[in-house]
């Protein structure tokens, strides 16, 4: 897919040094078809790096997607320089009036505080609130997911006896989901995180439904009824190393932190993990481009809060 990012952001030269189809917005201005419009919230503490992993899962259609990067403006980096942030990040006050076909909301490493005390969390919810007309389907990944579910349906969160941490199988519960087309009996998924929701929060909201879960590591994937919001509490856009990075990072500031499960070779942490969630991280975020957002969304996209989206649709 050419993915339509600008030149000068640094996942640029590396996703064309993985010879994925990368256009820059002056070739993009001169094809006469409508790009899909992409906003990427990106709360990550590497930016950079979340950066190219995401960019990289949204190169795998033949559609052409422009990306927007997003960021808090009650909120300052405190790992991403402020040049970086001023020249490939806008905000919500200067693109409140224009629509996206679609929106990813990152995970945060704020999970272990209450919502209310994150200090974007009035910010974030006035996002969420306006993506209900601007977007026509959001993604939401760890805890963005749990902060999805917790400002649109009241589903709370609750803090795990010790970290959710590594490489799980899942298995679909609905396996007429959109989303999941393609998928396998089993698939795989990377997990971090110190928080859950939880099944008995989560069934009994008429608007929401379970498409994957693990035995190990519980609810995988929510979406909303309408098909216009999914929850995914796992972080499938992790490269090979991401968990390893964590693991050695913890150890070196002497921290607790237990081997992540089902990742390194006989849970040695001197052999390079397998990277067992490459394919289903792909197709999952293809299927989402191409059957949750391109065949479904309006081509016209000032129609979105003109029309009543409140019907149970395709998930």
């Amino acid at each position: 897919m050419p993915i339509c990012i600008s030149p000068e952001l640094p996942a640029f030269q590396a996703l064309r040094n993985e010879h994925i189809f990368v256009m820059d917005s002056d070739r993009a201005a001169h094809q006469d078809i409508r790009p899909l419009r992409i906003l990427v919230l990106n709360i990550m503490p590497k930016k950079l790096e979340t950066e190219l992993q995401l960019l990289r899962l949204l190169s795998n259609t033949p559609l052409q997607v422009d990306i927007s990067l997003l960021r808090m403006e009650s909120h300052v980096s405190k790992n991403t320089s402020q040049s970086h942030m001023d020249a490939f990040y806008t905000t919500l006050s200067e693109i409140r009036g224009q629509f996206y076909d679609g929106m990813i909301i990152t995970g945060a490493p704020v999970e272990q505080l209450e919502f209310e005390e994150v200090d974007y969390w009035q910010e974030i919810c006035e996002l969420m609130e306006w993506s209900k007309t601007h977007v026509f389907s959001t993604l939401h990944i760890c805890w963005g997911a749990q902060a999805g579910l917790y400002y649109h349906f009241g589903v709370p969160k609750y803090p795990l006896e010790k970290k959710m941490f590594g490489i799980f199988a899942h298995t679909a519960e609905y396996k007429h989901s959109l989303l999941l087309r393609g998928f396998d009996d089993v698939f795989y998924v990377p997990h971090s995180r110190h928080t859950e929701v939880r099944r008995e929060d989560i069934e009994p909201v008429k608007q929401l439904r379970i498409l994957t879960s693990s035995p190990e590591s519980g609810v995988h994937i929510v979406a909303n009824r309408n098909g216009r919001q999914y929850f995914i509490t796992g972080h499938s856009e992790y490269d090979r190393n991401t968990l390893a990075s964590e693991y050695f990072r913890d150890k070196a500031k002497g921290l607790e932190i237990e081997l992540p499960k089902h990742y390194f070779p006989d849970d040695n942490p001197e052999q390079p993990p397998n990277f067992t969630w490459r394919c289903s991280a792909n197709l999952m975020f293809s299927n989402w481009l191409n059957y949750c957002v391109y065949q479904r969304t309006p081509f016209d996209l000032t129609e979105l809060p003109l029309r009543n989206w409140d019907w149970e649709g395709e998930i």
